[in-house]
């Protein structure tokens, strides 16, 4: 673990995978009413980066966007959030970048997401092999990113190259049924992914898709940690955290808030984590840490940017009660 958590600590991320334009209500509006939108940037591994970087990291993004209005759009939203940008491609023709529309409300809450001819999905071999491995610390790649082809592959060979370069991958299962063909095929491709990984970051649900059933997800995890991954964090909602490495099993609560949305949580999670690791906090601190990032989203509207700034994160450490207690 301490070679791991040693190349973290470099503080310079390569993300793989996509961008895409957020369109969002006034809090508490519904889609269907809505009289204007605020649109900002959006995508899983975009977010990871904007969080990373907003909290002292320094990331770059390795992704295609549509060669448009839109695309361009995401590249400016990038620029604004620090996220460095030279890994991204323009992708011509009918190709468009992903577009979710949420809503800040909770009850009835709605998300819509629009994945047609996604850019992203068409990263190519070219694109991860242009990257230069060792100039980083590690690899981060959201679960969407092996969806369909050719960014599957070109994903597989960008953990090839990684792992070459001597960099730990980490992995957020992040499993989106609509971007996939199959549950079958999601299920042999996600774990195919995890098994290459050494941080993995999943929810129960995920860890119980690969296994077959959510009542074995616990048990796909605890394996992944005793055999190829470093750090298996096992999320559970409301439940809090179990985080499993071959010295033991750490459990965490969560930081109760008034929610206004649950989308962006995991996102924040992840970049959270990470850059506490990154700054010399002890596992145990840097997943509460995660946590404590994961709840200042969902109490804010959008995503990267509800993303805490440091100030932000030490702020609300130092003003919430604290954590539920796991037995």
């Amino acid at each position: 673990m301490a070679d791991v958590i040693a190349q973290i600590r470099k503080n310079r991320f390569v993300v793989v995978g996509r961008v895409g334009m957020d369109l969002f209500p006034d809090v508490g509006v519904a889609v269907e009413d809505a009289a204007s939108f605020t649109a900002d940037m959006g995508g899983s591994s975009a977010n990871i980066a904007a969080g990373l970087v907003k909290l002292g990291a320094e990331a770059s993004l390795v992704t295609r966007v549509s060669a448009d209005a839109v695309g361009r759009f995401c590249r400016n939203k990038l620029a604004h959030y620090g996220v460095d940008a030279r890994y991204v491609r323009d992708e011509g023709g009918e190709a468009r970048n992903s577009l979710a529309l949420y809503e800040s409300r909770i009850k009835g809450h709605q998300s819509v997401i629009y994945r047609n001819r996604a850019a992203d999905f068409e990263m190519a071999m070219e694109d991860v092999q242009a990257v230069e491995y060792a100039g980083f610390g590690a690899l981060i790649a959201a679960g969407t990113v092996f969806a369909a082809e050719p960014s599957r592959a070109a994903s597989f060979e960008a953990f090839r190259l990684a792992r070459a370069a001597g960099l730990p991958v980490i992995f957020d299962v992040d499993y989106r049924p609509y971007s996939w063909p199959s549950a079958q095929v999601a299920e042999e491709v996600l774990s195919q992914a995890a098994a290459l990984s050494d941080v993995i970051v999943g929810n129960d649900e995920e860890f119980g898709f690969m296994a077959g059933g959510i009542e074995h997800g616990l048990q796909k995890a605890r394996d992944l940690a005793a055999t190829t991954a470093t750090i298996v964090v096992y999320k559970m909602g409301e439940n809090g955290a179990i985080t499993i490495t071959k010295e033991g099993e750490i459990k965490t609560g969560i930081y109760r808030v008034d929610a206004l949305k649950p989308t962006g949580a995991g996102d924040s999670f992840m970049a959270g984590m990470l850059s506490s690791l990154a700054s010399g906090h002890d596992l145990k601190s840097a997943v509460l840490r995660g946590s404590a990032c994961a709840a200042i989203v969902v109490a804010k509207p959008g995503c990267a940017p509800a993303m805490p700034y440091p100030v932000d994160l030490e702020k609300f450490l130092a003003t919430h009660a604290g954590p539920t207690e796991i037995t």
